[in-house]
């Protein structure tokens, strides 16, 4: 018995929709873009150089936040980058940026909380641990571990969540218990396309273990 030949086109287009791979919505485009460009400036560039080009690249974010309102992942990597920016600046007008990204994350925890891995969790974690608290700043500790250990609920063997919160231990005189996290993160799964910032964040991470184990003695 032959095969309809109409049934038989109809398989074969079939099959070349289900193997032709899918192009990456406009939006993963951009945020792809200023993931890139963050990763250049964070691990690539020179030190004295970072505040100006986390400037440019801040309004670069903003634009794409701008453009796909109902996105979180855009909210993220804006805040990711004005926390950044914060770092590099420093001093009093750092804080008026923490406060900037700290809004964005809220606002990306509003419209999808586990986007991006949870990352909005980490990275508000990461904000509250690090800022001074009342009366110069929000930052509260307790409100840290809390952020930090619902990103690890989202991602619990990824190295972000595992290298943040292991830093949060060290910082608040947990070396001991950190060392488990950062020992985490440096075995984390390598994230394609994240090269750059896997080879980097493990850096930090071996650093920051030393750190913990001597501490730990």
């Amino acid at each position: 018995m032959t095969t309809n030949p109409p049934l038989r086109a109809a398989a074969l287009a079939a099959l070349l929709v289900l193997s032709t791979p899918v192009p990456a919505a406009p939006v993963d485009d951009a945020v792809a873009d200023v993931r890139h460009e963050w990763e250049s400036i964070k691990y690539k560039s020179d030190a004295k150089a970072q505040e100006a080009r986390y400037e440019a690249l801040a309004a670069k974010a903003k634009k794409v936040s701008a453009t796909f309102p109902d996105r979180a992942e855009p909210l993220i990597w804006e805040g990711i980058v004005v926390s950044s920016l914060a770092g590099a600046k420093g001093g009093l007008g750092a804080l008026g940026l923490a406060k900037q990204a700290k809004a964005l994350y809220e606002s990306a925890l509003k419209l999808a909380p586990d986007a991006l891995d949870g990352s909005a969790y980490n990275s508000l974690g990461v904000l509250y641990y690090k800022v001074p608290g009342w009366p110069i700043g929000f930052g509260d500790k307790a409100k840290a571990q809390e952020l930090l250990q619902k990103a690890l609920a989202v991602n619990p063997a990824g190295i972000d969540p595992n290298f943040f919160y292991g830093e949060y231990l060290v910082e608040t005189g947990r070396p001991r218990e950190a060392v488990a996290f950062l020992e985490r993160a440096l075995g984390a799964p390598a994230r394609p396309g994240r090269e750059i910032a896997d080879a980097g964040r493990r850096d930090e991470a071996r650093a920051l273990l030393d750190r913990a184990r001597a501490e730990a003695k």
